[in-house]
């Protein structure tokens, strides 16, 4: 980013179809933003995306003007706080998968804040339970905790709640990259 460069994160909303990210992009481009990082998905019918862009301030208002204007795209626009370092401490994955109920999402992230452990990333799916009709709700978590966390405790309670809420979940130390 150059000295009067400004970092925007953009929202995105909008019925899914081809061609989205595209004019997206396109509409960065047109006005010198560079395309930062992103998280999009299709869910439901509809494209849902989180975009850090980084564009000079005197373009800023022009994009902002641009990105209002897309048509079937609601897309917000913030002003991004500073960047955070690279993370510190322990790095976690947690699997999930078990009979699909309400209230599973809610217990486990209750423990984990329980444990001052971040949620960086979260991917749910359901799908069909082979040779039965349930729906088996799948979740994976990327996770920073403090160096001094307790892992045990932190593993014991998630088993705890994985036999009340009859699914299993596992939990691992992964490397930083």
């Amino acid at each position: 980013m150059s000295q009067s460069a400004v970092s925007l994160i953009l929202t995105v909303i909008g019925d899914d179809r081809p061609g989205l990210v595209g004019e997206l992009s396109a509409t960065i481009s047109a006005h010198q933003g560079s395309w930062l990082e992103s998280s999009m998905a299709q869910l439901a019918g509809k494209f849902a995306g989180i975009v850090e862009v980084s564009v000079d301030e005197a373009q800023a208002d022009a994009l902002r003007d641009a990105l209002g204007r897309l048509a079937g795209l609601k897309v917000t626009i913030e002003a991004a706080t500073a960047r955070k370092s690279a993370p510190t401490g322990r790095r976690l994955k947690l699997a999930l998968v078990g009979h699909d109920r309400i209230g599973i999402v809610r217990e486990v992230s209750q423990v984990l804040a329980h444990h001052a452990v971040n949620v960086e990333s979260l991917d749910t799916h359901t799908s069909s339970a082979p040779m039965s009709a349930a729906v088996l709700f799948h979740a994976v978590a990327e996770l920073t905790a403090a160096s001094d966390l307790d892992v045990g405790a932190l593993t014991g309670e998630l088993e705890r709640i994985s036999n009340d809420l009859m699914v299993d979940i596992t939990l691992d130390e992964t490397i930083r990259p």
